[in-house]
């Protein structure tokens, strides 16, 4: 499987906040949609991305005064990215890796979506599932 077909199955909602608004504001919206992370946009642009973490690291360092912070001040400024042909396998490793919880997916400069660890973790249980199923329905059949 490739993160093109998880954008498709998942679709293609990507919630995005402006850099210089403050991050309470990312909060509300991350809570009103479920999502755990936002694209930062300025003039049409990714130009970061928040996450959960962010903000908790952001807690853990202002305590209270978080909530008069700015984005761009929390934001990770350059994301590692996927490519939407990348197999699963690969973005898995990739995340794994590099400790990333969620991936905005690019098309050269166009943003697809962004996929989360949750969606990966989905398509490799879907995947393996297939494979089984399979593998069964050898088995059953196995000459003899």
């Amino acid at each position: 499987m490739i993160i093109r077909e998880i954008l498709t199955i998942k679709g293609g909602d990507i919630f995005a906040i402006d850099p210089d608004q403050p991050v309470s504001e990312a909060v509300e919206v991350m809570v009103k949609h479920d999502v755990g992370s936002l694209i930062v946009r300025q003039n049409g642009t990714m130009v970061g991305l928040l996450t959960e973490r962010d903000v908790l690291r952001g807690l853990n360092e202002r305590g209270c005064a978080l909530i008069a912070v700015k984005v761009s001040d929390m934001m990770v400024t350059e994301p590692i990215i996927g490519n939407p042909d990348d197999t699963v396998d690969y973005v898995r490793g990739v995340m794994t890796e590099n400790r990333v919880s969620h991936l905005p997916v690019m098309e050269g400069e166009t943003l697809l979506g962004v996929i989360s660890f949750h969606d990966v973790a989905r398509a490799c249980l879907n995947e393996a599932d297939f494979e089984n199923r399979l593998l069964k329905r050898y088995i059953k059949h196995w000459p003899e």
